[in-house]
């Protein structure tokens, strides 16, 4: 008996040793001592988060494991060890440099983890070096972009636009006349970092105004070790016959010091469509940022200066003299000016030059941090006419803009399950328009003052349910001066409705003194909800009010970069948004489906439309008014990525949105046509990361616009004949075809070279898109061979 309970004891106690757990835990920080909250730790199928201190805790049996920390934005990191008692295993992650670089695009809540994102690679904003930042964001799916010709891009998120789209640059939001149609983004994309686009107006720490949506752009991270790294790139294009260069260099200490450096220079000549030159469109840009550092322990701040100066033609074309010009220019399907190539830039013309300078500081503060940021923003903005003269190089609008602004945040991580930011903004902006230009401006002096205040917050309701909600209130108030005719201001109304904004009589002119306060309440909520092991689901909701931007208010006369007279309207009200969107995300190693559908009712929405015309000395103009009415947007993005075979990927956008007109009942005018892009591309990373790829891009006819066609007397054979102007009509659909291919190589020691070579517009198509403004007078771009090296040291 006693040997069979001896017998037992032993067993019980083999079996004991066999299956003891013990405990390994430990702390994860960065390499500069910041802690990773949230960081992912896993040893085989068992997996753990560290908790806001950093701290994680896991049970493994005896024996040898492999331990692995990984977190976004940092290097992962594994560890074996032998397991026969507690111990502890510390992680220190350095930062990924190759990963900092990349596009995100991001729907619904401004807290990343509860939103479903697509992300593009760091070699896709390089390869838009030669482009623009509206070129590169019409990457994502539901994002379009509103040009003038092919080098003046704005990009458009769901159907909206200039001033419902806000864009950050280094986290200070751009000032740079948005207002305008014809008004780029002030901004080198070589700067970028990475782009986040958030639609819709969740993004309430950048603004409660951004109906449309938040295009974030940062700029590179740089690793808290001793390293000096950098890149180079060189583009040439047979389209413009020319190219551009640019160079960044980016040095970091281990003490936590850290600058860099940038430059960008941009010259190319005429713009060629499949038949003729696209005369006066070239472009030059010189672009220049720097910044220094310091990440300590617990505080550390940034100072960061750009400077971009670009020169951009218009088409000579499209510089209309009066509506007999418009009139032949749609009638006759080609330019009324087709000149020889050239590489000069004449009038019409643009030259903008825009300065940012910024300082942030932050620290560690009541378990949280505290961020504190002043920016300078300087932007002049001339653009030229075809003058004749003393006048031919004198600008037709010359505008200065300084933005000052402060803003201050707090982060706290407090709890556990429950985060929360919250901050203030406040800004001052100064607008000169010169008299000395020899016209009436189209937009006045005018000072205004904004501030504002926000929270957002994020609770974890469980391991597969988040929630998230936002409040912002906004104070503006404008404060202009302006001349207006007398028949002008009576013909308006407005010597009923402001005559108190009248401070002095000029004979034919009203000096007035327009004031405008207005007061705004935005919010958001949203939720997160993980349907399964690789299905989740979104949901928002967000409320955004807009108050009329300064083009809106007080335009008054004849935009020369256009060729209309443009009327504001001193009665228009703030517009609210009120947009509800839902996302169904399905991902796996080979196959990433996105589907996202919404609805946007804008209640007072403002859009320039045509109304007539007007007769001038120098003939007839169109008349286009700004109006307000209520409006709805409904659309849907979707996106699918499917790597079908080893070496294959299959990637695929579409979006449709429609835009009404709830008062008429009629489409909203230029809301983007349905389009649908189709790529397929082969990757092999053992052939010298070789890959080349096809994609096709689709763009229906936009079958949904608004009949503004109107009739005007034009000299036919010298006699005045009524003619129906048709300027509503959208052009064709049309398909493109374009085509990329990719080498990196090792021909420089410590230097990696990779040589890009692309087609855009393959089949060289004749097309006109209907967000192109200059649609009316030429095609679009043609076939264009594009040669890229980059070299990252």
């Amino acid at each position: 008996m006693r040997m069979y309970l001896a017998l037992a004891f032993l067993f019980l106690g083999a079996k004991s040793a066999l299956f003891a757990q013990f405990t390994v835990s430990g702390r994860v920080t960065s390499s500069n001592g910041e802690i990773l909250a949230g960081c992912h730790i896993h040893v085989g199928n068992a997996y753990v988060n560290a908790d806001k201190s950093g701290i994680f805790s896991i049970s493994l049996p005896q024996g040898k494991h492999t331990v692995s920390a990984s977190f976004v934005g940092y290097e992962s990191e594994s560890k074996t060890i032998l397991v026969a008692s507690d111990q502890m295993v510390d992680f220190v992650l350095q930062i990924d440099v190759s990963a900092l670089s990349e596009v995100v695009v991001s729907s619904g809540t401004s807290n990343a983890n509860t939103q479903p994102r697509q992300t593009l690679k760091s070699a896709q904003i390089e390869n838009y070096s030669n482009a623009s930042l509206g070129d590169l964001v019409k990457e994502i799916s539901g994002v379009s972009s509103l040009k003038t010709g092919s080098t003046i891009v704005k990009p458009v998120i769901n159907g909206l636009h200039s001033n419902r789209v806000l864009v950050i640059n280094n986290n200070v939001r751009l000032e740079d006349q948005q207002w305008g149609l014809e008004h780029a983004p002030n901004l080198d994309v070589n700067t970028a970092g990475s782009v986040a686009v958030v639609k819709g107006a969740a993004g309430l720490q950048y603004g409660g105004d951004a109906i449309g949506g938040v295009i974030i752009v940062d700029p590179p991270k740089i690793p808290i070790k001793d390293t000096l790294y950098g890149r180079a790139i060189l583009n040439a294009a047979t389209n413009g016959q020319g190219g551009s260069a640019s160079s960044s260099v980016f040095k970091g200490y281990k003490n936590g010091w850290n600058w860099k450096v940038q430059g960008t220079l941009k010259y190319l000549g005429d713009l060629e469509a499949p038949d003729y030159v696209l005369s006066n469109t070239g472009i030059r840009e010189k672009n220049f940022s720097a910044g220094f550092g310091f990440k300590g322990e617990h505080s550390g701040f940034d100072a960061f200066y750009s400077y971009y100066n670009a020169e951009i033609g218009i088409l000579r074309a499209s510089h209309i003299g009066n509506i007999t010009d418009l009139v032949n220019a749609i009638n006759n399907g080609q330019p009324a000016v087709m000149n020889d190539y050239t590489h000069d830039i004449s009038s019409p013309k643009q030259q903008v030059q825009h300065h940012l300078a910024k300082l942030n500081y932050y620290r560690d503060w009541h378990h949280g941090r505290l961020d504190a940021q002043y920016s300078f923003q300087f932007n002049n903005r001339l653009e030229y006419d075809v003058r004749r003269g003393d006048n031919a190089n004198r600008a037709a609008l010359d505008l200065d803009l300084a933005t000052h602004s402060l803003l201050i945040d707090f982060t706290s991580d407090k709890s556990k399950n429950l985060r929360f930011k919250t901050g203030i903004s406040g800004s001052y902006q100064n607008n000169v328009a010169s008299i000395d230009t020899g016209v009436r401006p189209l937009i006045p002096d005018y000072d205004k003052i904004d501030l504002g205040a926000y929270v957002t917050s994020a609770y974890d309701v469980s391991d597969k349910w988040r929630l998230e909600a936002g409040l912002r209130y906004d104070y503006s108030h404008v404060d202009a001066t302006k001349f207006y005719l007398k028949s002008r201001w009576n013909e308006r109304g407005y010597d009923q409705d402001f005559a108190h904004f009248i401070t002095g009589d000029f004979g034919t002119q009203w000096k007035t003194n327009p004031v405008f306060t207005y007061h705004n309440l935005s919010a958001s909520a949203g939720s997160k909800y993980k349907l399964g092991e690789n299905l989740n689901w979104f949901v928002n909701v967000s409320l955004a009010r807009r108050n009329p931007n300064p083009s809106e208010l007080f335009s008054d006369g004849l935009h020369h970069a256009t060729g209309q007279i443009e009327l504001g309207d001193l009665r228009l009200k703030q517009e609210t948004s009120v947009k509800a969107s839902t996302t169904f995300s399905y991902a796996t190693d080979k196959l990433a489906i996105e589907i996202n559908p919404y609805i946007n009712q804008i209640s007072d929405f403002m859009y320039l439309q045509p109304t007539g015309l007007e007769y001038t000395i120098r003939g007839a103009f169109p008349v286009w008014e700004y109006r307000q009415a209520d409006a709805r947007l409904t659309g849907i993005d979707v996106t699918v990525d499917w790597d079908f075979l080893k070496n294959l990927n299959y990637h695929s956008t579409f979006a449709y949105v429609y835009g009404k007109n709830l008062d008429s009942g009629k489409p909203l005018i230029d809301m983007p046509p349905a389009n649908w892009n189709n790529g397929i591309s082969f990757k092999k990373k053992e052939w010298s990361e070789f890959s080349v790829g096809l994609r096709h891009e689709w763009v229906f006819f936009q079958n949904q616009y608004p009949n503004n066609d109107f009739t005007a007397d034009v000299l036919v054979d010298g006699n005045p004949t009524p003619v129906l102007v048709q300027i509503s009509r959208p052009p064709k659909a049309y398909s493109l075809l374009h085509f990329t291919s990719q080498i990196s190589l090792d021909a420089i020691p410590k230097v990696k070279t990779t040589i890009v070579f692309g087609i855009q517009n393959l089949t060289n198509t004749a097309y006109r898109d209907y967000l192109n403004r200059m649609r009316y007078y030429a095609d679009d771009m043609g076939r264009n061979f594009t040669l890229q090296l980059k070299f990252n040291f």
